[in-house]
């Protein structure tokens, strides 16, 4: 058994990424994200404070433009607008959840595609489902990015998905399925569940339920990836009973330290992209990769 250090990898990331805008600098392009927070949400508000450690570590700037819990749509859609016209601005990202009355997928669809760095406007959604390069969303693109660096295969291999959200689970199984994997998708309403994670050789947990996977639901030598963040009195668990599952998978990812340090290292990876893409430059363009 071997655990997925996403906190080494992210600071790897993190660290090819920082010569990356360091060369962009050098040309006069600095990537810049904006980051629009509607209301006073404790755990929004930890999440945008490690995004703003990551930009200023990497060399990105960094804007925040905090709206009042009672801000309109009609007011967060202009503020949208805005900032889709500023050359300066390369991604821009609306934190969630946002209070009730506002839609947000309303707002992600207005954000620019070209500066959707979340990878969560329709256009960069089907650019994922035709297998077309755009954003992805940060989480699945995390994820894939452990895959890579750690060798594992997903060609051929049966890979479960428990969970449908459009954040994680819906592209998590489009970016599994566009690297030749054979995909299940499981949810609430997913009849004979035990059956099916029983036969996986990867299992990625997205629900939101503290240790949901437990030992018996897992076959050996089975990869199991833990996007859960669940907040206990004992403290922060995933949705993996993490202690026992690990007794049988041959890699499996810690919580904290494994997914979640990889979310923000693939926010500012979209954002250095976004910034070439807009400057109409090529990859292999740059000496250094964050690969």
């Amino acid at each position: 058994m071997e655990i997925i250090d996403g906190k080494l990898l992210a600071a790897k990331v993190r660290k090819a990424l920082k010569s990356e805008v360091q060369e962009l600098k050098d040309i006069g392009i600095t990537p810049n994200l904006a980051v629009i927070l509607v209301g006073e949400d404790k755990a929004s508000q930890i999440y945008i404070k490690n995004k703003s450690k990551a930009c200023l570590e990497i060399g990105i700037d960094y804007e925040e433009f905090l709206l009042d819990v009672d801000t309109t749509m009609e007011q967060l859609l202009e503020l949208i607008d805005k900032l889709n016209e500023r050359e300066d601005i390369h991604g821009i990202l609306l934190q969630s959840p946002m209070p009730k009355h506002l839609n947000i997928d309303k707002a992600f669809e207005r954000i620019s595609p070209k500066k959707d760095v979340d990878g969560f406007n329709p256009v960069n959604v089907g650019k994922l489902c035709l297998n077309q390069d755009g954003f992805v969303s940060c989480t699945p693109a995390g994820i894939m990015k452990m895959f890579e660096n750690y060798n594992i295969n997903i060609e051929g291999k049966n890979a479960v998905v428990l969970g449908r959200s459009n954040i994680v689970g819906k592209p998590m199984s489009l970016c599994l399925l566009n690297r030749d994997a054979t995909v299940t998708i499981c949810h609430s309403k997913t009849q004979n569940l035990v059956e099916i994670t029983k036969n996986a050789d990867i299992i990625v947990v997205a629900l939101g339920k503290p240790r949901f996977l437990t030992k018996d639901m897992v076959k050996e030598g089975a990869v199991v990836i833990d996007v859960g963040i669940n907040r206990l009195e004992t403290g922060i668990v995933g949705d993996v009973d993490f202690e026992n599952v690990k007794e049988i998978a041959s890699y499996i990812t810690p919580v904290p330290g494994g997914v979640g340090p990889m979310t923000i290292a693939m926010l500012m990876q979209n954002v250095v992209k976004a910034a070439k893409k807009a400057s109409e430059i090529s990859e292999t363009n740059f000496t250094i990769l964050s690969k």
